[in-house]
């Protein structure tokens, strides 16, 4: 049961990055998300980062509550489920797609094409209405049919 939790979480974490993708970051909290659709950005510190910070303390609060009341150790897994999904960001989102560490990184997965094409589409919008491609991991099949065909 406490695998399907932690599953079930990390699957729903796409949801939830979708809408704070959309309605947040690109609603009320454009001020903190501007600088990441901003070309003169940091290579390593954004405002944008402070959503990472939000989502780590949301995942320590769970594990902490699930790790010190018994009936609610169910908490302990869909903290693990951000968790993971987490660095799934990191490394799909900074590292692959961003190039944050590695410059000169060329992808040839084509499922990484995808989703780097995508979030060109999305980085092609500077302003926070008309957006599109709000997703991380998951992005409009188009995208994958097209990168399949190039590989």
């Amino acid at each position: 049961m406490n695998i399907l939790v932690f599953l079930t979480t990390y699957i729903a974490m796409e949801g939830v990055t979708w809408c704070t993708h959309k309605f947040v970051m690109h609603g009320f909290l454009w001020n903190l998300h501007y600088d990441h659709h901003n070309k003169n950005k940091s290579k390593f510190m954004e405002k944008n980062d402070w959503f990472f910070v939000f989502f780590a303390i949301i995942s320590m609060s769970l594990f902490y509550i699930g790790s010190t009341i018994e009936s609610m150790e169910f908490l302990i897994y869909i903290s693990l489920g951000i968790l993971a999904y987490g660095i799934s960001y990191v490394i799909v989102h900074e590292i692959i797609i961003h190039k944050r560490l590695f410059s000169n990184w060329t992808q040839k997965f084509f499922y990484f094409k995808a989703l780097q094409k995508a979030h060109r589409k999305h980085h092609s919008h500077l302003g926070p209405e008309d957006g599109e491609c709000f997703g991380m991991l998951w992005v409009p099949f188009h995208y994958f049919k097209e990168a399949y065909k190039n590989r």
